[in-house]
């Protein structure tokens, strides 16, 4: 805001500040796959703040809406939208995040930017702190319904090394985790289910008798993730797994460039890696497992950044589980993001949260967003959690797409006075 009220070249100073942000937050996308696509998706995505420079003719009160309107179409445009940036993922620790449970993820993120407002104008020796009069809203408590709890084990089974051909020894990781849930079972017998990460079964259980007689010699209910083809499908898959029955939840929500391949003549000519990839088919339904009094609700790695997925698998479960397999990224910030972002959706949608890792950061997270328990990197570890089911529905996730509607109703309010008052 300050570069842009007092820079007379305001197409660089968003460029500047944009670009900066987007290859310094992600440059872990270019662990294994080198520089080009890192730095194509962080100047794709810097395209996205260039409205910014309206402010220059509007004035700088425009800033906040500009900025959330933009943040709200980059997470929906293009490829279903990449919303990694956003700024409310940045903000699990700050004392407002409170915020999401009523909001989401977007109030949190204006409220962020509002305050950004509020300095802006101090430092202009101009009194205007009404613009964060929504933030009364933390004062508001959340009742929260958590009478019963469930038990389960984290299996982090680890890969035997990092990198994109971590599933060339599919068996190996798939044993790793066989291995490390024997250990946390000769610890605990009596918990009500196992959670295994994405890409943990990488050989499908289905075709292959000897992954699939493994997994049914326990006697607990496992929930694994599970590579499983289907006729000319393949699908990335959490299941609920136990000697009975196979209950499975397909990915909806397929990362591009990564499970799937957008534009692929084009992309094949800037990563030698695209030929590597065989587009993954999506689902189209949600599925909750039900393990004694929990309902639990599975979301897979990159289904984190979709409000919609979020939702209807919050309205629909007691306890939320993330199965995420970051080896593809080694040991770069990837992980330790994720988990952040993993933090804001606990608190949004009013539920705990078990968020597991083939190889880190695997952890127990509350409804109030703190971290219970962590695992380590690139480590074979196992989490034992006591979680309380919440059969509450968050404010969010009551009011919905008011949520959004309300964030933006309020911006443009902030702006229309400010256009008054300087007029």
């Amino acid at each position: 805001m300050f570069a842009l009220s007092q820079s007379e070249r305001k197409y660089l100073s968003v460029l500047a500040f944009a670009l900066t942000f987007n290859l310094v937050l992600l440059h872990w996308t270019s662990t294994y796959v080198g520089s080009v696509p890192w730095v194509i998706l962080a100047v794709g995505l810097t395209l996205f703040y260039l409205p910014l420079v309206a402010v220059k003719r509007l004035g700088i009160a425009f800033f906040p809406l500009i900025f959330i309107v933009m943040e709200e179409v980059r997470n929906r445009f293009p490829f279903q939208g990449f919303g990694w940036a956003r700024i409310a993922y940045s903000q699990a620790d700050a004392p407002y995040a409170k915020i999401a449970a009523n909001g989401g993820a977007v109030a949190l993120s204006a409220i962020t930017v509002l305050a950004g407002l509020v300095i802006f104008y101090l430092s202009q020796k101009q009194l205007r702190i009404l613009v964060l009069f929504p933030i009364v809203i933390v004062a508001i408590p959340i009742n929260v319904q958590m009478n019963q709890t469930t038990q389960a084990f984290l299996i982090q089974g680890n890969v035997p090394k990092l990198g994109l051909d971590f599933n060339s020894r599919a068996k190996e990781v798939f044993y790793n985790h066989v291995n490390e849930t024997d250990i946390a079972l000769k610890e605990n017998k009596k918990v009500d289910f196992i959670l295994w990460p994405e890409n943990s079964v990488d050989v499908d259980p289905f075709r292959n008798p000897e992954v699939f007689e493994a997994l049914n010699r326990y006697r607990v209910p496992l929930i694994v993730g599970a590579i499983v083809g289907r006729a000319d499908d393949i699908l990335n898959t959490s299941i609920l797994w136990t000697k009975e029955v196979q209950n499975v939840y397909i990915k909806q929500h397929l990362t591009p460039f990564g499970e799937y391949i957008p534009l692929r003549s084009l992309a094949s000519k800037i990563s030698p890696f695209v030929d590597d990839v065989r587009d993954f088919s999506p689902g189209s339904e949600s599925t909750v497992f039900t393990v004694a009094k929990a309902k639990i609700a599975p979301v897979i790695c990159y289904e984190l950044l979709d409000d919609d997925i979020l939702e209807k698998a919050a309205k629909s479960s007691n306890l939320l589980v993330v199965q995420t397999n970051n080896a593809t990224f080694g040991d770069s910030a990837q992980s330790a993001q994720q988990l952040q972002i993993t933090r804001i959706r606990a608190i949004e949608h009013s539920r705990n949260i078990l968020s597991v890792s083939t190889t880190g950061y695997s952890a127990v997270i509350d409804y109030k967003g703190k971290v219970l328990q962590k695992s380590d990197m690139a480590s074979a570890q196992h989490l034992y959690a006591e979680v309380g089911v919440i059969s509450s529905v968050s404010p969010r996730d009551r009011y919905g797409d008011w949520a959004l509607v309300v964030t933006l109703i309020w911006l443009l309010m902030v702006t229309r006075g400010a256009y008054i008052y300087r007029r």
